[in-house]
């Protein structure tokens, strides 16, 4: 009688190196990083930003159309930027007025 014989294969070790693990960020590191400019914070002088925000603050306020010939921006992009920006991130309140000419102008209520 013949035996057969059974032989089994090894799989080669790896060669990659393991993968050098990034120590995790303790709540203590992370909260000695610098902190993030605050919800009330003022725009950069100059920046398309702080444009909008004067424009807003001028006692008849600004229209869309204002906006965009200041910042270069798309209606939509503008009315975003009032909608989560200001309102929202900046917690200031915007009235809206429309005109007899249904022009809509916003301005920033103090």
């Amino acid at each position: 009688m013949k035996t057969q014989e059974t032989t089994t294969t090894v799989a080669p070790k790896s060669t990659r190196k393991p993968k050098a693990t990034k120590a995790k960020a303790t709540k203590a590191t992370k909260a000695a990083k610098s902190p993030k400019q605050t919800a009330n914070s003022e725009a950069r002088t100059g920046s398309k930003k702080d444009i909008v925000l004067k424009l807003l603050r001028r006692d008849h306020g600004a229209t869309i159309a204002e906006i965009v010939k200041a910042t270069d921006w798309q209606n939509h992009s503008i009315r975003g930027f009032l909608s989560a920006q200001v309102t929202k991130k900046m917690k200031l309140k915007i009235e809206s007025t429309k005109s007899e000419a249904g022009e809509r102008t916003y301005r920033i209520v103090t």
